[in-house]
């Protein structure tokens, strides 16, 4: 649901301002709730609800639409045209484009974070490369089965979205608090070096893997049967190299 008004999350009753305390991870946001704009209530004004189908529709359409042409020059024009709507339409669930974005963004994360089963950095103590290889590996496949799942890493790196979007920068801060935990029971496990100061060691190790991420995303079309696979296997060896222990 989405409605004029003050929006309240469906998860946890709390107002936009607050994080949703209990939706995925890296599915809160200002938005917060992992399941989009069909979730949202409202309190003592109209509810307006978007049927679950044609939602299912327009997020599809809109992801692909942002993650091809970025966040400036996507085109509502081209996404309401494609899902067969009229202006009224459209503008009577939602008010721009970035609120939109943010809807989509929302309904994406929570949808990922609820069919991808992410380790917690303890369980990398008993084997940190193995594990690392296995997750590694099961995002590969995940981006071969869905195209939402690369178009959505596709919206994470878009370089033109406005400074300080709650959805993204809060989901990529999640992420990097993430690996540095990881890190950081690598190094206690021995698993990783311990020369590099851990804050500098983790801003490399962030900084290297969201090259990879970004550039095979990017080019994800491009890449035959199996070198996705290979590429994640090569950014595995590059990590393994730079951090593992001497």
């Amino acid at each position: 649901m989405l409605a004029t008004g003050r929006a309240w999350c469906a998860v946890c009753s709390r107002s936009p301002e607050a994080r949703c305390l209990r939706a995925p991870p890296v599915a809160r946001s200002k938005l917060c709730g992992p399941g989009g704009p069909h979730l949202a209530i409202v309190r003592g004004v109209e509810k307006r609800t978007l049927p679950a189908e044609r939602w299912r529709e327009l997020a599809a359409t809109a992801v692909s639409e942002f993650a091809d042409a970025g966040y400036e020059r996507a085109s509502l024009n081209r996404v309401i045209r494609a899902c067969g709507m009229s202006k009224s339409s459209f503008y009577y669930y939602f008010e721009s484009k970035q609120q939109l974005f943010e809807a989509v963004f929302a309904h994406l994360a929570g949808t990922i974070a609820g069919g991808l089963e992410v380790p917690e950095p303890e369980d990398f103590r008993a084997d940190f490369w193995g594990l690392a290889g296995r997750f590694l590996q099961r995002l590969v496949v995940a981006a071969e089965q869905d195209p939402l799942f690369v178009n959505f890493g596709r919206m994470c790196y878009l370089s033109d979205v406005p400074a300080g979007h709650a959805g993204v920068s809060g989901m990529m801060a999640e992420i990097d608090d993430w690996l540095q935990r990881t890190l950081a029971v690598g190094r206690s496990a021995g698993a990783v070096r311990c020369d590099i100061p851990s804050g500098l060691q983790a801003r490399i190790a962030i900084a290297v893997l969201r090259e990879f991420d970004s550039w095979a995303l990017q080019n994800r079309s491009a890449l035959g049967a199996g070198e996705l696979s290979g590429l994640v296997e090569a950014q595995l060896g590059v990590m393994k190299r730079m951090l593992g222990p001497e």
